[in-house]
């Protein structure tokens, strides 16, 4: 599943795209669909972090 930086990036992206087309119903489509790829960052972000324990660090024995 894409993470909140994947979003992000995509999100970010249309918006250049959007800002660097002439055509004023593409730019409006692109930043629409950033806004709901900000607001699948924006629900990543809400979403508890990942509960389940790490393993504790062990260091290399020589």
């Amino acid at each position: 599943m894409p993470g909140r930086l994947y979003f992000a990036r995509q999100a970010a992206a249309l918006l250049r795209f959007a800002k660097s087309t002439s055509n004023p119903e593409l730019a409006a489509a692109l930043v629409e669909r950033a806004a709901a790829y900000k607001s699948q960052v924006d629900e990543r972000a809400s979403e508890a972090p990942d509960p389940s324990p790490h393993p504790p660090d062990v260091e290399a024995m020589e």
